[in-house]
């Protein structure tokens, strides 16, 4: 009798997995992988089962039997709250009912507006001026290190290569969000390291791993084209330049560095500007600065990875207009600067 007891528990603990799996997988997997905003509507005193039967019927959830069971087993019944929702079939049942049960509604989310070129410390200023956190609350925990976030975050798998003692400088992706009224820093840094991890396409990533670079090293290098010039074809030109002068040995001598240090923005720095005691500044260390000094947009992550080689090794951007002076000799750049920037 031992060997059918046997052979019955473990078909019983099969079951058991398989079905554990299976409800893991379905309160897991969206019911599409991308896909567009919509609007979902729960009107007052609708049951469980009606909700589950909408959504399913709008495409938001792959199964009706899932989103109750969730439900159900979290006892989150009396939870869901009427209300305007903006829901996306990308979204898993998880996220659905943690947004449903929240009252999350629309007529409880804002904008807000992130810059290319902003730091840390901007964009804490930013959201603190426009009340969706406290002031320094967003820098606490942007600039903690990357193996320090109890935010779930090393699902980003962009961030591996990057030093244990990282922040999050250079990876809170500038662009325009929808958040609720009462997002926390955690919930608005998730948002943008996602919108981050959509932008970098694969063949961008596989650009960067051809060239034997790190996502790290191309995001600092982004951090300081974006500081330094306006359009993307600058943009890749000064990345060219860059590029090279790492190849050859010779310091970056990048401006935007000394801004980043000195913390003020100078039309030309003196000699002993260049001199400060600082690992970022590019004149006197050779290479990358030892992180992104800003939070870099698309178009000087895409110099970074794509940059344009030319016969030009210096530049400077004109106060007046912004448009960027390239020159191929020292001479010639000297000349530039006692035209432009006296």
């Amino acid at each position: 009798m031992a060997k059918p007891i046997k052979f019955i528990s473990i078909l019983i603990l099969a079951v058991f997995l398989i079905s554990a799996f299976s409800y893991w997988r379905g309160i897991n997997k969206p019911a599409l992988e991308d896909s567009q905003d919509q609007i979902f509507v729960v009107l007052s005193g609708e049951s469980v089962k009606k909700i589950g039967e909408n959504l399913f019927n709008a495409d938001l959830i792959k199964s009706q039997f899932y989103f109750k069971i969730y439900v159900w087993q979290k006892d989150k019944q009396a939870e869901l709250q009427a209300g305007e929702y903006l829901l996306n079939p990308s979204m898993p049942i998880t996220e659905i009912v943690e947004i449903l049960t929240k009252g999350r509604s629309l007529s409880k989310e804002k904008n807000i507006k992130i810059i290319e070129g902003w730091n840390i410390r901007d964009v804490d200023s930013y959201l603190a001026d426009t009340g969706v956190i406290l002031d320094g609350e967003f820098v606490e925990i942007a600039k903690k290190g990357i193996r320090n976030y109890e935010l779930g975050i090393m699902e980003f798998k962009f961030l591996n290569d990057a030093p244990a003692s990282a922040s999050m400088e250079g990876y809170l992706f500038p662009d325009t969000y929808r958040i609720y009224q009462d997002s926390s820093a955690e919930d608005i840094i998730k948002k943008m390291l996602d919108n981050f991890d959509k932008k970098l396409t694969d063949e961008m990533r596989a650009e960067i791993n051809k060239q034997g670079k790190t996502i790290y090293e191309i995001i600092t290098m982004a951090s300081v084209v974006e500081k330094e010039v306006r359009t993307l074809e600058d943009m890749k030109i000064v990345s060219g330049i860059f590029w090279d002068r790492i190849k050859y040995g010779q310091p970056l001598e990048s401006c935007a560095t000394l801004a980043y240090v000195l913390g003020v923005n100078k039309k030309q720095y003196t000699i002993e500007d260049t001199k400060v005691d600082s690992l970022y500044n590019m004149y006197q260390n050779k290479g990358l600065p030892p992180g992104p000094i800003c939070n870099p947009g698309l178009s000087a992550i895409q110099a970074a990875v794509y940059p344009e080689f030319t016969d030009y090794n210096y530049f400077l951007s004109r106060p007046d207009t912004g448009e960027t002076v390239f020159s191929k000799t020292f001479d010639e750049h000297n000349m530039n600067k006692a035209k432009y920037l006296k």
